[in-house]
């Protein structure tokens, strides 16, 4: 009987603690809180939480709980919101860069369809010429007759990608709307920049490709000469664009001693004008020997002394004006017979 008693005060002691209240105070607030929380709105759980938590007769350890569950669940969903939000920007980044694509690529197919694209750069407007690659014979070939030099042998295949190329020598006027200033000796917008160095021509291609956000550069030597000898629609002339050079060329015996505004013999086969005579053109590449071994894409060799010339000038007889011919110079010098025209691939 003692036992029995002994139990029964015990369970009524655990009974009456587990049945302890808390104050209406503390019981309304966590009453709220909760239905916040299982609703998912967990900044005003939190208020109410923390408003029982300063409840007299209430359990702070328990809302203090509550509260840091709470902050739990705010992070998460600011994380998940941020990796959302992330995502969502990749995604509209990553749609708008597909359609600059599209319509750069669109752009372009529409230039290749026309066979050239018009450029214009700070008020002056220039035209560049899309010449589809191929492979031909470059070097000393049979209509070049017995006019080759050595440094033009031995003749080799070479094979090029698609390019686009200048349809005239870069303009006094172009090299002003870039460079601020026109070095040339015979002055005139429309005539072909002389007087300028390899080095020069590099910086001129460096600022413009800042203002147009393309990627210009010399032609190659390969890339000058197949579009010199007029393309896949060669009629393998002597010179670019005719077996006659006073009709596509100024040189020594009808320039009057000083270049001439392009334009003003005819074009070769892929509408190009004055590749051969007005002025030499510098090359992208190092100067150096041919090998006979077929090529795709040639850049010249490693290093070197001179960088590659092309064309002939008003300065030199036909014989050097020819589409074959091959000349060099030290990147640094400028002369008055030297200019240059531009390349670019996509």
């Amino acid at each position: 009987m003692k036992q029995f008693c002994i139990i029964t005060i015990f369970l009524f002691i655990s009974l009456s603690l587990s049945a302890q209240s808390y104050s209406p105070c503390y019981t309304e607030f966590m009453a709220k809180g909760n239905a916040a929380y299982n609703q998912g709105k967990y900044s005003e759980a939190k208020t109410y939480y923390a408003k029982a938590k300063q409840c007299v007769g209430g359990n702070p350890t328990e809302a203090q709980r509550k509260i840091n569950s709470c902050d739990a669940k705010l992070k998460a969903q600011q994380e998940a919101a941020e990796a959302k939000r992330k995502a969502e920007q990749e995604a509209a980044e990553a749609k708008r860069k597909a359609e600059a694509e599209a319509a750069r690529q669109r752009a372009i197919d529409e230039a290749k369809s026309r066979g050239y694209e018009y450029i214009t750069v700070n008020g002056v407007t220039f035209k560049m010429v899309y010449v589809q690659g191929g492979t031909f014979t470059m070097g000393c070939t049979s209509e070049q007759g017995g006019d080759c030099y050595g440094g033009e042998k031995p003749s080799h295949q070479v094979t090029l990608s698609d390019y686009w190329i200048g349809e005239t020598e870069v303009t006094q006027a172009l090299w002003e709307a870039v460079m601020g200033s026109n070095p040339s000796r015979f002055k005139g917008d429309n005539r072909p920049v002389e007087n300028v160095s390899w080095d020069d021509c590099q910086e001129f291609i460096r600022k413009l490709n800042a203002l147009t956000g393309k990627t210009f550069a010399l032609p190659t030597e390969a890339q000058w000469e197949y579009a010199a000898r007029g393309g896949n629609k060669s009629r393998h002339c002597k010179y670019a664009g005719s077996n006659s050079i006073g009709d596509v060329a100024w040189y020594w015996d009808n320039s009057g001693s000083s270049t001439h505004p392009v334009k003003g013999k005819q074009s070769n086969e892929l509408g190009l004008y004055d590749m051969s005579g007005n002025v030499w053109e510098w090359c992208e590449d190092w100067y150096g020997s041919y090998s006979s071994s077929s090529q795709t894409n040639p850049t010249g060799p490693s290093s070197g002394s001179g960088r590659v010339l092309r064309g002939g000038s008003w300065d030199y007889d036909a014989r050097i004006c020819r589409v074959s011919r091959r000349n060099y110079d030290t990147p640094g010098n400028r002369y008055l017979f030297l200019g240059f025209r531009l390349s670019l691939v996509r």
